[in-house]
């Protein structure tokens, strides 16, 4: 079935969800704050995170601002509140459902297979992934794998690695990289490029040579 990050401060709430959740089937996980949700999005993936929005360390929105950086995991948002601003605002960031407390467990449950029924047809359009040996990109859910285990990197690294991929075995000029990773705008100079290149090389570990540097031209992607 589903793996459920539960994200809640109050024990109570959790437990309650959980409950019900491992009854329907799914495998359920437990965060008692937005910073600790953010921490294991980084670490596991998940199917779908329910939210709650007011909570110590990092708020339900932060946390899934942050996530939504690398990941386009389905969110359905708990509030103790139910103001029409943070409806508006969740629905802002993205999210898929609001339910306000107190809430009926079943009807949560009813609303996640929705939200995964609605997903899943979408990512079966939609889902686009690059395989090559132990390495997996996915750019739906914009993130690197290495051997299974998630590879974190900077937003500009994930853009530079995307596109890079997107144009493997293509020789790519540095001035093509900086135009279509940095824009029209950039001011820097070929430097930025070569300290991401560096960086990306690291993140990639023993993946690092797919990376080719082709002297007085730019870098390609051997795919």
């Amino acid at each position: 079935m589903y793996k459920i990050l539960i994200t809640d401060d109050e024990e109570k709430i959790r437990a309650l969800i959980k409950k019900y959740a491992i009854f329907e089937g799914h495998t359920a996980v437990e965060a008692a704050n937005g910073m600790e949700a953010v921490e294991l999005c980084r670490k596991e993936t998940f199917d779908i995170i329910i939210m709650d929005i007011m909570m110590p360390e990092l708020d339900g929105f932060s946390a899934v601002k942050e996530i939504r950086k690398n990941q386009n995991i389905p969110v359905l948002m708990l509030s103790a509140r139910g103001e029409e601003y943070d409806k508006i605002h969740g629905f802002e960031l993205g999210i898929d459902d609001y339910v306000v407390k107190p809430f009926s467990p079943k009807e949560l449950m009813m609303r996640i297979d929705a939200i995964m029924k609605r997903a899943g047809r979408d990512q079966s359009q939609e889902h686009d992934i690059f395989v090559k040996d132990g390495l997996t990109a996915d750019f739906t859910a914009r993130r690197i794998l290495i051997d299974n285990e998630n590879i974190d990197m900077s937003p500009k690294e994930f853009d530079l690695i995307f596109y890079m991929i997107r144009n493997k075995n293509i020789a790519l000029t540095r001035e093509k990289l900086i135009t279509e990773v940095w824009g029209y705008d950039f001011y820097g100079d070929d430097r930025t490029l070569d300290t991401h290149i560096k960086l990306l090389r690291k993140s990639l570990g023993d993946y690092a040579s797919l990376i080719t540097t082709l002297r007085g031209v730019g870098y390609r992607f051997e795919g």
